[in-house]
This record gives C-alpha cells, structure tokens and sequence, in this order.
C-alpha cells in the first residue's frame, strides 16, 4: 500500500475531436478545453443602463439636423469665449490657465490656441500664426471636414470628402509634438516660438 505509485482510475479514451479548431486561438495539448470557448453558448445581450436608453431614445427621435447644430453650438460657444475673454490683454497665467504651463513655466500643444482664435477671428492671420501656426493651418482642412460632414448629415448633401490617410494624420501629429517641444526651447531662433 505505502509507496506503491497511484495511477489513474481506468477511464475510457476520449475520442478526438474530429473538426479542431485551427487559426491563432486553435488549443492543443491535454487541457486545451479549458481555454476554449463553450460551443453552442448564446449569451444574453448587455442591457442598457437608464442614461443610455435615455440618449438612444432622443437620438432616434432627433432630427437630422439636431447633431449638427449641437456641434455648430460647441465651436460657437468656443469662438464667443475667445471674444469676451480678450485673451491677448490678460496675463499668461490669468485663470482659467493652462494646467502644465501653470505647473512647469513649460507652453503646452494648445497654449496660444485661444490667442490665435481671437487674432483668426478679429482677420489678423500673421498675429495669429505667430501664437499657434498649427492651429491656423489646420483651420482650413478642420472647417471644410465640418461642413461636408454636416451638410450631408443634415441636408443630404454629397459635397467631396477630404480624405485624409492615416499616414497624414501621424505625419501631422508628429510635427505638432516637434512644434511642441521645440517652443519651449530656451534659446534663439525658438525662443520666438515662446507664447
């Protein structure tokens, strides 16, 4: 009895599976049905909270216009803060500031942003772009994107898209954090840069 081995209990064979799963998620090895997936399984759909069930509601009720002049109301109010601030007369740490500039002395990718909306507002391109030259150079491409998507969202309108490839995207991306840092450099010529 003491020191015999223990084997296992006669069990019958399990036949193999005749169709195993194949591709990245195939399972082999002895205890690969622990892993798997239980075949036949439907599990029941998540149901929504109260909010949710709230928004998909006015959503389907809404007009189309309804998203588009929610979101012409945002870029409105953005505009109508850029213009009762002044913020071309008010200190660089007046409040509300910059979280990062107010912490480190450091000019954060959006600082001079609002300046820059006021200068493009008030048609002063050159004051505008010397505070953020990215902002105004992209305030072309981000209103025609606004307006194709708006106006078929909301008219019907098949104005021709601005297709921009992800490549762009992170090409665009990538000057913006060069520009970033390179604004905070503590000496000429990017002390210029310096908002």
């Amino acid at each position: 009895m003491y020191g015999e081995r223990v084997t296992s209990v006669d069990r019958p064979a399990a036949a193999p599976d005749p169709h195993p799963p194949a591709g990245p998620h195939a399972h082999h090895g002895p205890h690969a049905e622990h892993g798997a997936w239980p075949a036949g399984v439907a599990y029941p759909p998540v149901e929504p909270d109260r909010f949710t069930r709230l928004v998909l509601r006015l959503h389907a009720r809404a007009p189309r216009w309804a998203v588009p002049l929610a979101a012409l109301g945002c870029v409105g109010l953005g505009m109508a803060y850029a213009l009762l601030s002044d913020p071309t007369h008010s200190d660089p740490d007046a409040r509300p500031t910059c979280l990062l500039k107010l912490t480190t002395g450091l000019d954060c990718p959006g600082c001079g942003g609002t300046r820059a909306l006021w200068y493009v507002l008030h048609a002063d391109l050159p004051a505008a772009a010397r505070h953020h030259f990215l902002f105004v150079f992209s305030l072309p491409f981000l209103a025609w994107l606004f307006v194709s998507w708006a106006g078929n969202r909301a008219f019907g309108w098949r104005l021709p898209e601005l297709r921009i490839s992800p490549k762009v995207i992170g090409g665009f991306l990538a000057l913006w954090l060069a520009f970033s840092v390179a604004r905070n450099l503590p000496w000429a010529p990017f002390t210029s840069l310096y908002v």
